[in-house]
């Protein structure tokens, strides 16, 4: 599906409550499924994404009910899970993938898992290999891609390790093995990354201690329903924030953000960009702080992206690499290499996509280089494409707002892995 996208916007205005979060939304289907009684959740995220971890504990037995934005769940445990009847499809979803190749790791019965073609080549090995050493049994194409077969098992080890990659969802897939092992295991960071699983963790009554990068997960199976509401995605709200910043004449307003600091990384690299905004009506009762974001235009100078920073960025830095390009300076993106296997490799799309807009961008392994300001209007091609890639294709919804050039977007219908009604919404506050 191909998408005219909204060019030269005038500002932007109002108050926007953008979807649940993503992160949140897939873990509150997992734990409601593992915990005993009713979890409600209420203003879920229901993207193609997400949909996938559903349908995947569905298939699975678990009863689940959906009316509107909210989400029913009967929990059955571990113990409760039964074999599903086909292989499960997971679509695009890393985060199904990842994280279920650790909470299924123990089930006395096969599980095979696909996906869609992207998802086919991102690696899986690097989750594979530390649940090895545990002992699960996973077999994969080629040791490390979709599809895979998760066999029959009834014993995990504990372990003491450090994780071998910065990821989240590599560490959450360890977390929920860790909870079916025989003893304590202990789990060693790089780096800071989300911590939504060790959150919600603690929120349905378990137990994770925390000292420095080190967490220790003792084994335990009985969890507590619960009710709440998804906060606001950070990762979406950010196309906002920056669309906001950028286009002149805009304020907006962008109601009950989640506020986990391990997802705030983008407003810190905005603010250190000279970013105008603000943060109001701050709820921090919950294990999930959110509040409101207000943003106003500014001009924006250059910075620099790199080391411990990058992990809580990552999903962020096409739109760093959009805001580069409007900064005065020069702006060095760094340590970024994850990028490379992300549902594209978007260190080469972002540029290849910039480009076409004018935008003078470098390469490197790990990163990036973008020289700016630059305008940006149509110098290739008045064509530019998501890859496939839902960021991507956001991110160059954006950059269209400010190009002088009408712009389609090519597979706009990528963006359905995380906001579906993107182009909803940003009608609602366009002048």
């Amino acid at each position: 599906m191909d998408k005219v996208l909204v060019a030269a916007a005038r500002g932007l205005h109002g108050t926007l409550t953008v979807p649940g979060d993503k992160s949140i939304s897939h873990r509150s289907i997992m734990f409601g499924a593992l915990a005993k009684g009713t979890t409600i959740i209420d203003h879920f995220l229901f993207s193609d994404d997400c949909r996938r971890t559903l349908a995947a504990f569905q298939a699975l037995g678990v009863p689940i009910t959906v009316d509107g934005e909210r989400v029913t769940i009967t929990g059955v445990g571990f113990a409760g899970l039964k074999a599903p009847q086909q292989a499960l499809d997971l679509g695009n979803s890393g985060t199904s993938t990842r994280l279920l190749l650790g909470l299924f790791s123990k089930q006395p019965f096969p599980i095979k898992f696909f996906g869609d073609a992207s998802l086919s080549k991102r690696p899986m090995k690097r989750v594979i290999a530390p649940l090895s050493k545990m002992g699960a049994k996973i077999q994969a194409t080629d040791t490390d891609f979709l599809p895979l077969t998760i066999a029959t098992n009834t014993t995990l080890q504990p372990v003491e390790m450090t994780i071998p990659v910065a990821s989240a969802q590599v560490k959450s897939a360890l977390i929920f093995a860790a909870l079916q092992a025989n003893g304590t295991s202990k789990l060693t960071e790089l780096a800071q990354t989300r911590d939504h699983t060790e959150r919600m963790l603690r929120q349905f009554g378990g137990e994770i201690d925390k000292n420095g990068l080190t967490l220790t997960i003792k084994p335990q199976s009985q969890f507590v329903a619960q009710k709440f509401r998804v906060p606001g995605d950070m990762s979406s709200a950010a196309f906002f924030a920056l669309a906001a910043t950028l286009v002149p004449n805009s304020q907006l307003r962008l109601a009950q953000v989640g506020l986990n600091n391990t997802r705030t990384g983008f407003l810190d690299v905005l603010s250190r960009m000279g970013a105008d905004f603000r943060v109001e009506d701050v709820d921090s009762k919950t294990v999930e702080a959110s509040g409101d974001v207000i943003v106003t235009s500014s001009k924006l100078k250059a910075t620099t992206v790199h080391g411990a920073e990058i992990a809580n960025v990552i999903d962020e830095i096409p739109l760093i690499a959009l805001a580069a390009t409007q900064a005065e300076g020069v702006t060095e993106i760094s340590d970024a290499a994850e990028l490379r296997v992300k549902e594209t490799d978007r260190i080469e799309t972002v540029a290849t996509e910039l480009r076409k807009l004018g935008a003078n961008i470098e390469t490197k392994p790990d990163g990036m280089i973008i020289h700016g300001p630059t305008p940006l209007r149509a110098v290739t091609s008045d064509r530019v494409d998501s890859h496939g890639d839902h960021r991507i294709g956001l991110m160059l919804a954006v950059a269209a707002l400010l190009s002088k050039s009408q712009l389609t977007l090519t597979d706009a219908a990528a963006i359905n892995v995380s906001y579906p009604n993107f182009f909803t919404d940003l009608e609602q506050v366009l002048d």
